[in-house]
């Protein structure tokens, strides 16, 4: 494995990589004494999380020991609350470690806003009185529209996961981006409704078991979904009222925000208004 790699992007944006995890980052505010603080955070993450890899990989359950590490102790956080069904703290994974370079900077330098974007999974810090525009884009890079956020929202992350993404999924949703209090609970929530935007059975669904596809997945033998055929309008709103349900039960439970969800030209949204997208990107 190769070792931390830095360096700047258009916009006055750090670009972090090592291993799989690769960070995009921006400020408003101290720039320097806030990429130092990030990059100096930063080489030390990956080391910290392969020590635990073995147990984070485990089923989560209530009685689970907290881990040590403190990026592993967020997921641990996050993933707890959704343990009811199968469930490995790698569900928070990339939204934890955003949340912990951006905590690394803001307790480096006041700032009045800024991101950390782990591959879609985006930790926000808003001061009093900002706001951030977020820009979404769909799948095919085309523009559908902005996302207004304020501070006083009480928005610290959002997440994307579906079959556009990185991740494997129980669910065939092209996408399902969520708002909620830090990225590490969006990341959790995010992963856990694309698994239910499912119809179990289907002939017009395509599933390999997870271990086929990737040696190191936390899925074990349980089955993803690969391809999904076209659906019947009948099917695709089955399907994704059985996510919808899903994270409705999250909104009443106030574990998120807000979720669009979207599956084959249509959509479903909750809580916040906000344009359907299928990706979100965030812009200082």
């Amino acid at each position: 494995m190769t070792g931390v790699q830095a360096g700047m992007l258009s916009g006055n944006r750090l670009h972090l990589q090592h291993g799989p995890i690769d960070l995009v980052i921006g400020v408003d505010g101290n720039r320097a004494l806030a990429f130092d603080a990030a990059r100096s955070r930063f080489g030390t993450i990956l080391a910290g999380l392969v020590t635990e890899l073995d147990a984070l990989r485990q089923p989560l359950h209530l009685d689970s020991p907290i881990p040590a590490g403190a990026v592993a102790k967020r997921m641990h956080i996050a993933a707890l609350p959704f343990c009811e069904t199968f469930l490995t703290r790698m569900a928070a994974v990339a939204g934890a470690v955003a949340d912990e370079v951006l905590q690394a900077m803001t307790s480096a330098t006041p700032l009045r806003r800024a991101y950390v974007n782990n591959g879609g999974d985006i930790a926000l810090h808003l001061a009093k009185g900002e706001r951030f525009t977020m820009a979404i884009a769909g799948l095919d890079g085309g523009d559908l529209g902005r996302i207004e956020i304020s501070h006083s929202d009480g928005i610290g992350g959002i997440a994307t996961s579906g079959q556009g993404g990185r991740s494997l999924s129980f669910g065939m949703a092209e996408s399902v981006s969520i708002l909620a209090k830090n990225a590490a609970t969006a990341d959790v929530a995010t992963t856990l409704v694309a698994n239910a935007v499912d119809l179990p059975n289907h002939p017009a669904i395509h599933r390999a078991t997870a271990h086929d596809l990737r040696d190191d997945t936390d899925l074990g033998g349980r089955l993803v979904v690969t391809r999904c055929d076209p659906l019947s309008i009948a099917d695709i709103k089955t399907a994704l009222d059985n996510g919808t349900r899903i994270a409705r039960a999250m909104l009443a439970r106030k574990q998120i925000h807000a979720a669009a969800l979207f599956l084959q030209g249509q959509n479903r949204t909750l809580g916040y208004q906000f344009t359907p997208q299928h990706r979100t990107i965030a812009h200082a």
